[in-house]
């Protein structure tokens, strides 16, 4: 039995995770704002739940700090907004994103990773947006392309403490959050298919996760066009 803690685990992505890891009889600490889900996973055998905003430092550091050994640490939460008119440039907006996705990513840092066994594994979860420059995500994409570096120079820095980092970054997945996209979101999953995508690259200690594979492979291939042919593409299909 391992002990998984997991971020972001009252919806999507992070509630599956919480349900598929606790069938395999693993022990889980299930983190998120929301009573009413958190009230319903601390129902299932071996899964604690704690309530905490992670976007607020104080409250991180007096629910997360003092845990106890853990084996691995998947840091999930996170939100999407978008900047409708990049003229009139919404910096509110832009830094309420940041600081969800990456400034409150070092706080869970700060207070877990002390805390992460030796052997063990510590996983981000960015985004396939950040392939690509995408329009409207200047927000959504700084914050997932900051994660995706995060991650990279933990992965340099954490090996000689002997824990393996990974990068996860799912392409579209059906949760609360894309449900209101307002554009066509292709080959999209379900968060369950993503959690077996995540735990299948986690049981193999992958650093680059990313699905579907056909989806982010494509993504993958285009960023190695110059940069000025895929402004063309996506300006043509602005168009359309």
């Amino acid at each position: 039995m391992k002990t998984i803690l997991i971020t972001g685990a009252t919806s999507g992505i992070g509630e599956a995770l919480c349900q598929d890891y606790q069938k395999l009889g693993h022990k889980i600490i299930a983190c998120g704002r929301n009573t009413e889900k958190l009230a319903r996973l601390s129902t299932y055998q071996n899964i604690d739940c704690i309530e905490v905003d992670v976007c607020v430092q104080q409250q991180v550091n007096e629910k997360l700090s003092d845990l106890g050994e853990l084996d691995m640490v998947i840091l999930n939460a996170g939100s999407c907004e978008y900047i409708d008119d990049a003229k009139n440039f919404d910096g509110n907006l832009f830094a309420r994103v940041i600081n969800t996705n990456l400034i409150a990513m070092g706080y869970c840092l700060e207070a877990l990773l002390p805390q992460i066994c030796n052997g063990g594994q510590l996983a981000l979860v960015g985004s396939s947006a950040s392939f690509l420059p995408f329009s409207r995500a200047q927000a959504y994409g700084a914050s997932k392309a900051g994660v995706a570096y995060l991650a990279r120079t933990l992965a340099l820095d954490l090996k000689k403490h002997h824990i393996d980092v990974s990068l996860i970054s799912p392409g579209f997945v059906k949760t609360p959050l894309t449900d209101k996209n307002d554009f066509k979101m292709p080959m999209q999953i379900s968060a369950q298919q993503a959690a077996e995508e995540i735990i299948n690259g986690l049981n193999k200690r992958q650093f680059d996760i990313h699905f579907p594979k056909k989806f982010t492979l494509i993504l993958k291939t285009l960023a190695l066009l110059p940069d000025s042919w895929w402004q063309a593409i996506s300006a043509r299909s602005l168009q359309k």
